[in-house]
């Protein structure tokens, strides 16, 4: 009886007696190699047949290759926290378990994300949320993915927010995207109270969403609107944080695709040079602050030169450039020459 070969994205068919370690299954010379994993072809025989599943090793292997193929930064890593996400088990688990075999419907799935991730889809994205400052908080197209960068931000907001002499400091979160400087700052400073700010009620409704997962709804109060625009009338501030959009037009274009492709647009264009929204918070800000306020603001690279004599010219105070994690200047926290009480 002749054989009839069949292609299959995950599985081997084989005769013979069972073994004791799984098969890697062997590619298909004429298979896609633009695919995570290679088509494979196998027999159908007149004896009995088994299934040889792919291991949780090889697939972290060959997704590896692909992914390193297609550009994707630290790939390997990559691959074991989609892995993870598809089997439901923490990254480490997955070393404990390099043996295990892989079922046809986890391989369909993370085949799927492995194919989209090699598209350069960001891995937030893929699998719906991302951590910051250890909190788990949800992202989609409709927001920025938070940065470690803007990590360093939420601490230093949170040192100063101790240092407050009020029982309830107020917080002012301006282009609040995710949520995610307003809710790690609620969690660190349960006495603040925190306004968040964003133009895009898509986003805020993610935003609404992360402060209802960590129990925040009635700490923080959401306004849709062009940032001091959106506010009530008569509030005043100890803080206000902002990562804005700092990139510039034109080199939006040159940004890496997981950022250029998939981050809106909104959070990421700062104007022709990067700088209009710090010109417009250096105008309208300092009456929006009460005696001894702070404003720390995110900043792209090289740009603390030029943002200093932005804020100097509006009288502020600049009372320090702080470093991000990576010892890269970030964060500008200025205050404002002679504050009195408004």
């Amino acid at each position: 009886m002749s054989e009839d070969h069949i292609c299959a994205p995950q599985l081997r068919l084989e005769s013979g007696p069972s073994r004791n370690q799984a098969l890697l299954p062997q590619a298909d010379p004429g298979a896609d190699r633009g695919t995570p994993f290679p088509t494979f072809r196998f027999a159908l025989r007149r004896s009995e047949l088994r299934v040889v599943c792919v291991t949780v090793l090889e697939v972290i292997q060959r997704s590896t290759d692909f992914l390193a193929r297609k550009g994707v930064d630290s790939p390997r890593l990559q691959v074991e926290l989609l892995l993870a996400h598809v089997l439901d088990l923490p990254r480490l688990q997955l070393y404990l378990n390099f043996e295990r075999s892989l079922s046809p419907a986890e391989l369909d799935a993370l085949r799927r994300l492995i194919q989209r991730r090699g598209e350069r889809e960001p891995l937030q994205h893929l699998v719906g949320s991302t951590s910051f400052c250890g909190l788990e908080l949800q992202v989609t197209r409709d927001v920025l993915v938070p940065r470690p960068e803007t990590e360093a931000l939420a601490e230093r907001a949170w040192q100063f927010l101790g240092t407050v002499n009020a029982a309830a400091p107020e917080v002012l979160d301006l282009g609040t995207g995710s949520g995610c400087l307003a809710i790690a700052l609620a969690v660190k400073c349960p006495n603040s109270r925190i306004q968040a700010v964003d133009l895009s009620e898509a986003a805020l409704e993610i935003a609404r969403t992360n402060a209802r997962r960590h129990g925040l709804l009635n700490r923080i109060a959401f306004h849709r609107g062009d940032a001091f625009a959106a506010l009530p009338p008569g509030l005043r501030f100890d803080l206000i944080v902002s990562n804005p959009p700092y990139i510039p037009s034109a080199e939006i274009a040159s940004l890496m695709p997981e950022v250029r492709d998939h981050d809106p647009r909104l959070a990421l264009d700062g104007g022709s040079d990067g700088r209009d929204f710090y010109r417009r918070f250096a105008a309208e800000a300092a009456g929006w602050l009460r005696p001894g306020g702070r404003m720390m603001l995110e900043f792209g690279d090289g740009e603390a030169p030029a943002l200093r004599p932005i804020f100097e010219s509006h009288n502020w105070i600049v009372e320090c450039v702080a470093e991000d994690y990576s010892g890269e200047p970030r964060i500008l926290a200025v205050t404002v020459v002679n504050l009195t009480a408004r």
